[in-house]
């Protein structure tokens, strides 16, 4: 196909004559007729690159197959006139944009069965050719939603899933970030739509498999790791724009689905910051802004300690907007104070109110909150003792001397405290012994904060005595 050769005659006054005469034959009931008289002049103005006069033609072509309802005279043609010798690319485009037109209509008097004869066609005509890319995307959206909907219909599970998974194969298979005939909305929204297929996908396979090894890429793993490359091709900025909120708001929304699989509750938190951040969100203060908020809090209490999760929650704190959701503004100053929590005291405060949450309402989500609060404390007592007993330690936490341990150790292990266990004497130390270069370090600063302090008294007694000097050549 090229659309590069030069028009050698015009034939725009040979095809306003046949036009209406071959739409008399056709209407006469002789439809072959009409269209082989259409085809004879589509051969001389494809030879002579007359583009205008060959896309009326076969348009022609196609439409009148279409208007007397002979659905295999219009994949033949279509099929035949997409494969013709020197066929211009811009008659293809046309043909294809107007047979794209007749799906709706097709599929509601016809049935399924003719609109998937077409949907069919339209995909083998627009395969492999990049200036048709956009069109057979979109053909390929309805296809895999068609097969998504046979998937929801369907009665037997095993036929369910077959169908879920060739909807989420058809698109996944397209690269819609490459193609440069596509608006970026149009994009964004085909990508979008390949990452809630397969999170579908994924969550199919996540319950068939149970607990399946995630490092083997067992259940869905395979099809979270294509949700997250997918996440990668979103314009995040792009997203931003008053105009894109509803692609925001879907997009973090399978975030948010993604992030709970690898239970990353700070990712979770940010996620839903986001959508707290949109205005449309953000105003409405008693429905979604609120619940955003609060989605924000809980999965903050739920992320393990980190610089970042410090920042965060100490900045949530301080918002104007969590002072008015009691009681979970108590809630964060718990966790924002150096002060022990003690479990069954925050159970009998906060459970009644957090388990009736659709957040603490699973046991995994209510068993990490716990350890949060565990956490927490081992901080706070690390700051304010260098030596403390197990036994101390455990009343403090309300564990066993066990779980003590492996909390204890776990937070060693990430670098949140430094501590040593001496299991015969019973006592962990806070305070790792100091190196002779820690040593000097400290006494040096030692000495240059006395020093100062020194420097600083000496300069207040020169001042007062100044001052009574001052007082007496006065009085004299």
């Amino acid at each position: 196909m090229a659309d590069n050769k030069k028009q050698e005659k015009d034939y725009t006054k040979e095809v306003d004559v046949l036009l209406p005469e071959a739409a008399a034959i056709v209407k006469a009931g002789k439809l072959q007729d009409g269209l082989d008289k259409l085809f004879a002049l589509e051969k001389q103005t494809r030879n002579a690159a007359d583009l205008s006069s060959t896309s009326r033609l076969v348009k022609a072509i196609v439409q009148h197959a279409y208007d007397a309802e002979n659905f295999d005279s219009v994949n033949s043609s279509i099929s035949i006139l997409s494969k013709k010798h020197g066929q211009l690319k811009g008659a293809v485009q046309a043909m294809v944009e107007l047979s794209m037109t007749w799906l709706e209509p097709i599929k509601e008097k016809h049935g399924i069965k003719r609109w998937l004869e077409l949907v069919e066609t339209l995909r083998v005509v627009t395969e492999g050719k990049i200036y048709l890319e956009t069109p057979r995307a979109r053909v390929t959206l309805l296809l895999s939603h068609y097969h998504e909907a046979q998937a929801k219909e369907a009665k037997d599970p095993e036929a369910a899933k077959v169908s879920l998974e060739t909807a989420s194969e058809l698109l996944s298979e397209l690269q819609v970030e490459t193609y440069s005939s596509m608006e970026r909305r149009e994009k964004t929204e085909f990508i979008l739509e390949q990452m809630r297929l397969l999170t579908a996908v994924a969550r199919q396979k996540d319950s068939e498999s149970g607990n399946a090894a995630k490092d083997l890429m067992g259940g869905g793993e395979a099809e979270w790791v294509k949700v997250r490359v997918g996440s990668r091709k979103v314009n995040e900025a792009f997203l931003k724009e008053k105009a894109n909120e509803d692609l925001k708001l879907k997009f973090y929304d399978l975030m948010i689905h993604h992030a709970l699989h690898q239970s990353a509750y700070l990712d979770v938190a940010k996620y839903y910051q986001k959508v707290w951040e949109t205005p449309s969100i953000k105003e409405d203060e008693s429905d979604k802004g609120r619940a955003a908020l609060e989605h924000v809090v809980y999965y903050l209490l739920l992320a393990p300690h980190t610089n970042e999760q410090s920042d965060m929650i100490h900045h949530i704190f301080i918002d104007p907007a969590l002072i008015k959701l009691n009681p979970l503004y108590d809630l964060v100053k718990c966790f924002v104070t150096q002060e022990l929590m003690r479990w069954p005291v925050l159970v009998a405060i906060y459970g009644d109110f957090l388990r009736t949450t659709p957040v603490f309402v699973h046991e995994k989500q209510w068993d990490d909150l716990h350890t949060r609060v565990v956490e927490h404390n081992i901080r706070v007592v690390s700051q304010y003792y260098t030596r403390i007993t197990i036994a101390r330690l455990t009343a403090f936490l309300d564990l066993s001397s066990q779980e003590t341990e492996e909390v204890l150790s776990r937070l060693v292990v990430s670098g949140t405290v430094w501590a040593r266990i001496d299991r015969p004497a019973g006592v962990i130390s806070f305070r790792g012994k100091q190196s002779a270069e820690d040593v000097m370090n400290d006494w040096s600063s030692d000495m240059q904060k006395l020093l100062g302090l020194v420097e600083k008294t000496w300069m207040g007694m020169n001042a007062a005595q100044a001052a009574q000097s001052r007082i007496k050549a006065s009085s004299s």
